[in-house]
């Protein structure tokens, strides 16, 4: 199958179990959004913008898919909802199962009220910026003209960001 579009998605969740909630996020993303092409590490990080102390695993995955921007989105919000997640109007971060958000979508830059793409403070998060860096270092971010790797060596955020191994998962 030919597919029109690229994707950059982080997958977070720090509810229990964890790793098995990004595993069928994985699935359920092959099976309604494309073909995932590549993916980072997990990587264990602490919450950003909220106090837990439950820690989040991250991922990165590169997806070729055939959906528009938006209908991502939507496919993406669907997959959180269908493992757990739930949103609360108005309120800031919280703990989640899955958090599924478009990074990059093509080249493209998008400014709408429900979509912001390239994501807005992807270049603030080391815990994006590193799984990131891992499958697309030189990827250039389309609004700031910087490469990923650049975004990473000049991110003041310092969270601790740990690469897992397979048998800590």
């Amino acid at each position: 199958m030919t597919y029109s579009n690229t994707a950059f998605i982080l997958l977070g969740g720090n509810i229990n179990p964890r790793f098995t909630y990004l595993k069928k996020a994985e699935s359920k993303i092959s099976t309604v959004v494309g073909h995932i092409i590549s993916k980072s590490n997990i990587y264990e990080t602490e919450a950003w913008g909220f106090e837990s102390e439950d820690n989040f695993l991250n991922e990165v995955l590169l997806v070729e898919t055939n959906l528009s921007a938006n209908s991502l989105l939507k496919e993406l919000l669907e997959i959180e909802k269908s493992l757990g997640r739930k949103r609360n109007e108005g309120e800031a971060y919280s703990s989640r199962t899955l958090d599924a958000d478009i990074l990059y979508y093509n080249n493209d830059i998008i400014d709408e009220e429900d979509l912001s793409i390239p994501h807005p403070r992807l270049h603030l998060r080391k815990f994006v910026l590193e799984p990131l860096c891992e499958i697309a270092a030189n990827y250039v971010h389309p609004k700031l003209k910087m490469s990923n790797k650049v975004l990473l060596k000049n991110c003041d955020d310092k969270s601790r960001v740990i690469k897992m191994n397979n048998d800590e998962l």
